[in-house]
């Protein structure tokens, strides 16, 4: 049997350690969109997109707001140029059919449509204060629609880098694997409701905002609250699952399995510090940074179950040297 191999790795080292800086940069940018809601300063160039109060630059007399608002939209500017050169140089590293080249088309497409998103937000008027209907459901599309984006990179990644998929993984695994995504998908938009919910309703107590969560009189972003533990007992069951399978399938603990058990615990005690805390805004965001790394590592994981095998490129460019390397058989 012939089988099409490199004169060297299929790997694409510096490629791939881009790929994950992108990554990087692009979780700072969701922490500070975070900040813009926990602040409440999505209004802060009001109902205008893509200019800010109908100006590029609006920082000639500015509130807090503004400047806190118009940061993050040049953040997301920035991320937009990275990922645009990172696709670039993918396609021109990576031969046809390389799963690399899908997974960073489907980067620009959430990119894109994380804009809009942004937008609607904005120019509906779904900020600040606003509780509407509306509201909550952009607000938890608008979240799902950041974990696939990350996701999408998490994968470009993964795949520049050769990371070889395990093949002894069970099939079995797989199930778990997609329902363990799923469900942490919904515990990150039900994450986001709750910490809206937070942020547009305070408790001044423990007890008061207990017994919110279930009075009939009670917002319903508040009574929506409860949905976040639940998805998140439901997906950590199902991830618990998949990490056992790898370690069964293994004989041994390796770093991903490790990771991944252990970003889970440490966002279980997050979620707890922040319900106790009642909700602060730094609490909010080390909570949500510990789901962004949750994230990128179960992703990671759930990978080598969705698909047990990764076969590198036939063919391979340096991207920054511009040579070709054919593939040779044998």
């Amino acid at each position: 049997m012939q089988q099409a191999v490199t004169n060297r790795s299929a790997a694409h080292p510096r490629l791939a350690r881009f790929a994950w800086c992108v990554l990087a940069y692009f979780i700072l940018v969701v922490l500070w969109g975070a900040v813009v809601r926990a602040t409440n300063s999505g209004g802060g160039c009001g109902a205008h997109w893509p200019l800010c109060n109908g100006y590029v630059n609006p920082l000639h007399h500015p509130r807090l707001a503004t400047i806190i608002e118009f940061a993050h939209r040049q953040s997301t500017t920035v991320a937009t140029g990275l990922m645009l050169v990172l696709a670039y140089l993918t396609f021109r590293a990576t031969a046809k059919q390389h799963r690399a080249r899908k997974a960073v088309l489907w980067s620009l497409f959430f990119l894109v449509t994380e804009a809009l998103l942004g937008a609607a937000l904005v120019l509906r008027g779904w900020v600040e204060q606003n509780d509407s209907i509306g509201r909550v459901i952009a607000q938890a599309i608008h979240f799902t629609n950041t974990l696939l984006l990350m996701a999408a990179l998490t994968l470009t990644a993964s795949f520049l880098s050769d990371r070889r998929l395990t093949e002894d993984m069970p099939r079995r695994s797989k199930v778990p694997a997609w329902i363990g995504v799923l469900a942490t998908v919904v515990m990150g938009a039900t994450g986001a409701l709750a910490a809206l919910a937070d942020t547009l309703f305070p408790s001044v107590s423990l007890t008061a905002a207990l017994s919110e969560d279930f009075a009939s009189h009670a917002p319903l972003l508040v009574r929506m609250r409860w949905l976040h533990p639940a998805a998140a007992v439901l997906g950590s069951c199902c991830v618990l699952w998949v990490v056992w399978q790898r370690v069964r399938a293994r004989h041994r603990w390796d770093r991903l399995s490790f990771a991944v058990t252990g970003l889970l615990a440490a966002q279980f005690v997050l979620g707890i510090a922040d319900v106790i805390l009642l909700a602060p805004a730094w609490m909010q965001l080390i909570h949500l940074l510990g789901a962004d790394l949750y994230w990128v590592a179960l992703i990671q994981l759930s990978a080598e179950a969705i698909w047990p095998q990764f076969r590198p490129a036939a063919a391979t460019v340096d991207p920054l040297t511009s040579t070709a390397e054919p593939a040779v058989s044998h």
